[in-house]
């Protein structure tokens, strides 16, 4: 039984939708396990297990890069965030035209040098640029932080695909996550990279059949594009406040500094450099950097969601159920089984690289530095692949035993912490000239303040900052505190290179009076 328009009930099983959606689901899985030989290399090396041997061309890693970024929680969320606030949610879009530029100047200089040196992170990186051990620590820690609650919400919109199936009713809401979690486990463990680059062909050709079908037989149901816009606007007059089919103007900067900050932050996160180090050229990612934005238009149908849920009298409790409610309400129990299997895969696909990033940060930056520097190259890829169960374990832990809020609020502080690595990350590719010690204090204040400053404010992402002549400016947090770090960086560059000059100095006068005591 699926619900209709208009109804709050939750699903009962439907053994049609179910029977598909496994189908698909195994399928995937065969493929998971079989991807360790596609492409057959060493596993036994971290660069073959963790970065598919640097060998995907640029068919493999557009598809790689579009199920990395484009995730489960962006077809649930972004809707989401459409169905609850309108207008505003769409900042997804102009965030995902603006970082491919970025892209496109930045990471193949990274891939180059990281090619080169046979580095695998962007803390490698940062350790051979700099020669600073504690500033890669500092990278591959805000790495490892950010990701754990990204993982734990591709599970979240595991868990809301679930229900909706009205499984999480039948088997509980642990067995079903449980069970897709050790599956996705273990083709990670045992193809590496390889398993979630093979499975993006087909999550990436069922999620656009998904998407094209949804923004051509719904409207068709609902009268057209212009009943929609009409009800959707209706829906949020009813509601009040700052929503509404269109922007407020209160809501511009909020708006333009979330989409900047977000594209900033995006190929900074392990699971976006693992993938972008995996290409087999510089020329590859340039080439990508053109033709993802193609996922972009595919994003703005995905948001559009949102206001068909409202023109479709979809009334939920949990907004993350809005979309999975109008795909019951709006196909036969067949093609919503397909349409859930292409969102799951769509979880499970970035979960997977994302505990891989995870993991090879963990491994290199953090084990090998500090634990033990001598070990070889298959202990340190076994390694990997158990701190890739242990990653994807915490991730389970916080969505069966924290409060789902919880876990959304901690990845909206992702893309702060994030920001903060830019100035050693990006900057770096291009100067020499900020400081390692300058740098690593800049990250501190960084982190502190953006922390801070989401803290004080309830962890919501913007904070109004209040100008002399009484203007009101709402700013994302992560560029308040990407502006206070690079001003602490800036300051104290000068003041570590004067007293590097210092230390050498009173360092050469010792030599020379050793040398006349002789």
């Amino acid at each position: 039984m699926t619900p209709t328009p208009g109804s709050t009930q939750t699903p009962s099983l439907d053994w049609t939708a179910l029977g598909v959606f496994v189908f698909f689901f195994a399928a995937v899985t065969v493929m998971g396990f079989v991807a360790a030989r596609w492409r057959r290399g060493d596993l036994s090396q971290l660069h073959e297990w963790g970065l598919g041997g640097r060998r995907f061309g640029s068919f493999v890693t557009w598809f790689l890069l579009g199920g990395d970024l484009y995730t489960a929680y962006t077809l649930i969320a972004v809707p989401a965030l459409v169905y609850a606030v309108g207008a505003y949610g769409f900042f997804a879009m102009p965030y995902t035209v603006f970082v491919y530029p970025i892209v496109f100047l930045t990471m193949p200089r990274l891939w180059n040098v990281c090619r080169k040196h046979g580095w695998v992170t962007s803390a490698d990186f940062v350790e051979g640029r700099y020669g600073s051990r504690g500033l890669a620590l500092a990278v591959a820690v805000t790495g490892v932080l950010a990701t754990m609650p990204y993982i734990a919400l591709q599970l979240v919109g595991l868990e809301v695909v679930f229900e909706a199936m009205g499984l999480s009713d039948a088997l509980g809401k642990e067995t079903p996550l449980l069970v897709a979690f050790a599956i996705l486990a273990l083709y990670t463990y045992s193809s590496g990279l390889r398993a979630p680059a093979l499975i993006a062909f087909v999550k990436d050709a069922m999620l656009y059949i998904t998407v094209i079908a949804a923004v051509v037989i719904i409207p068709m149901k609902l009268g057209g594009y212009g009943a929609i816009f009409r009800e959707a606007q209706a829906a949020f007059d009813a509601k009040g406040g700052d929503t509404g089919v269109l922007l407020h103007p209160d809501q511009y900067w909020s708006f333009a500094t979330l989409a900047l900050g977000s594209a900033m932050a995006l190929f900074l996160y392990p699971h976006s450099t693992t993938a972008t180090l995996s290409a087999s050229s510089a020329n590859v990612i340039r080439r990508n950097a053109v033709w993802l934005p193609a996922y972009s238009l595919l994003l703005g149908l995905i948001a559009l969601l949102g206001y068909m849920a409202l023109a479709a009298h979809i009334k939920v409790a949990n907004g993350s159920m809005a979309v999975p409610a109008l795909i019951n309400a709006s196909f036969p129990p067949w093609f919503a089984g397909f349409c859930f299997a292409a969102i799951a895969l769509g979880a499970l696909v970035p979960a997977a690289i994302m505990s891989i990033g995870a993991a090879n940060l963990v491994t290199r930056n953090i084990w090998r530095a500090y634990i033990d520097p001598n070990v070889g190259d298959a202990a340190e890829a076994r390694i990997a692949k158990i701190v890739s169960l242990a990653v994807k374990l915490g991730a389970l832990a916080c969505v069966l035993w924290l409060p789902t809020q919880f876990a959304i609020d901690l990845q909206l502080l992702g893309g702060i912490w994030m920001l903060q690595i830019f100035p050693a990350v990006i900057c770096g590719l291009f100067t020499r000239w900020l400081r390692p010690s300058a740098l690593l204090c800049g990250w501190g204040a960084g982190m502190i303040a953006g922390t801070g400053l989401a803290w004080i404010n309830g962890l919501k992402p913007v904070y109004t900052i209040v100008f002399e002549a009484g203007a009101h400016r709402p700013i994302y947090i992560g560029l308040i505190a990407l502006a206070i770090n690079f001003f602490v960086a800036i300051v104290l560059t000068p003041v570590a290179v004067t007293l590097r000059k210092k230390m050498t100095a009173d360092r050469t006068r010792e030599i020379d009076y050793e040398d006349a005591a002789v």
